[in-house]
């Protein structure tokens, strides 16, 4: 059985202790305990600690990166699109700056094994979608592949 990897990037426009990145944090945190009870989250990766390439950090604003595994892509797809992640995706403007063109705000990919998840393996994930565009190694909704 396949899981899909989903690593999302952002740049916060304000500093961590201004009132609309406080925000974003509260909403955060509800949106990542709302994935959690869907039953079909597998795991969340914590940022700490991460030792992020140059790119990922160079830039103004605080750069805010997530990692997960989820059961299978409709249920990531459904939880992406659907109540306080929706909003939150609505409402994004007032916490995220844009990104440098060609720069994607997350990307997907398909793993046999969560263990074989890690932050190292999404920046190259991410990194070869730059590059190369969709493909079965690192895609994004619009031009998903299958597990196969």
């Amino acid at each position: 059985m396949a899981f899909v990897a989903i690593y999302t990037v952002g740049r916060l426009k304000h500093p961590n202790e201004h009132p609309a990145s406080r925000e974003f944090f509260e909403v955060g945190y509800e949106v990542i305990r709302q994935a959690a009870k869907t039953g079909h989250l597998i795991k969340e990766f914590s940022p700490n600690r991460v030792l992020f390439p140059e790119k990922a950090i160079k830039g103004d604003g605080s750069p805010i990166l997530t990692l997960t595994v989820w059961k299978c892509l409709q249920s990531l797809y459904r939880f992406t699109y659907s109540g306080q992640h929706k909003q939150a995706l609505r409402d994004r403007n007032k916490w995220f700056g844009s990104l440098q063109e060609r720069q994607p705000n997350y990307v997907v990919w398909w793993t046999e094994k969560v263990t074989d998840v890690s932050w190292k393996e999404a920046f190259k994930r991410y990194d070869f979608y730059i590059q190369h565009g969709p493909d079965p190694f690192a895609f994004d909704f619009k031009h998903a592949f299958d597990e196969f």
